[in-house]
């Protein structure tokens, strides 16, 4: 989701909501192509090209959302560099806030498949992302602060379109962001249980802290789809059909989030 207040109306329009599933962009736009190709990256923050991802659209006439895959090696395009393009292209057109949507491995007891959750903190153990815009021997040093990874005012809107749509979203808990693209062993999540974290999944970071870099609140909705390894029906071993009807059923609530999201931006 991404509340747009550019100064161009076009843009301002046809942005209006994303969501970040795993790898994918979706963006709710008839003109995707035509959108995108207007976004120019600050030079100074971002010189890659976008053009990359913009020419590998996925259009599905059936859904009112459009599709793309900024991540896949056979798109061309490194995982690398799939955090700096997405934030670049919200930057490009103006956007003041990103709530993103990962799918994740329930460690904590009550965190069940088909659980949605707004996490408030979050662990990262990934490596070999690029996580700083501010990276290479002419760019100076350049540390913020995150302290608290999750904007607290986005968050509690987010808290607040959940109770609109009727849907429970449980306020809180710390995310573990892991590199994947392999699940964990069952030692790697006590592990993490030990570290605090109450959640596991491989996507939001470096995304969080580029936002940060670039001053634009960003919040999550972690979607619980599976108990994580070692723990509950994951016991001995993780169903990927499973994750696959959990998600068919969560997302319809997560959508409902989003467009009330939007709706309470809007106001």
């Amino acid at each position: 989701y991404v509340r747009s207040v550019t100064d161009e109306p076009n843009q301002a329009t046809q942005l209006i909501s994303l969501v970040k599933t795993g790898s994918s962009l979706r963006l709710n736009t008839e003109n995707l192509r035509t959108v995108l190709a207007q976004i120019v990256p600050d030079p100074d923050i971002c010189n890659i090209d976008l053009s990359n991802f913009i020419n590998n659209v996925v259009t599905d006439n059936d859904d009112p959302f459009q599709y793309l895959n900024i991540t896949s090696d056979g798109h061309n395009l490194h995982v690398d560099y799939s955090g700096l393009l997405k934030l670049c292209a919200l930057q490009s057109v103006k956007a003041s806030g990103v709530v993103s949507v990962a799918s994740v491995g329930g460690i904590r007891a009550d965190l069940r498949p088909g659980v949605l959750v707004a996490p408030d903190q979050l662990i990262d153990y990934t490596h070999g992302r690029r996580s700083t815009f501010f990276e290479g021997p002419d760019q100076p040093v350049t540390h913020v602060d995150f302290t608290e990874p999750y904007c607290p005012r986005l968050r509690a809107g987010v808290m607040e379109a959940a109770r609109r749509a009727g849907h429970p979203l449980l306020d809180g808990g710390t995310y573990a962001v892991t590199q994947g693209p392999r699940l964990e062993t069952a030692a790697e999540i006590d592990r993490l249980e030990r570290d605090g974290a109450d959640m596991v999944g491989m996507t939001g970071m470096p995304e969080a802290v580029l936002a940060r870099e670039l001053g634009l609140s960003y919040a999550a909705i972690a979607v619980v789809v599976n108990a994580a390894a070692g723990r509950g029906e994951s016991r001995h071993a993780i169903s990927l059909e499973a994750i696959g009807a959990v998600l068919e059923s969560a997302m319809q609530k997560v959508h409902d989030i989003l467009e009330q999201c939007v709706e309470c931006h809007a106001a």
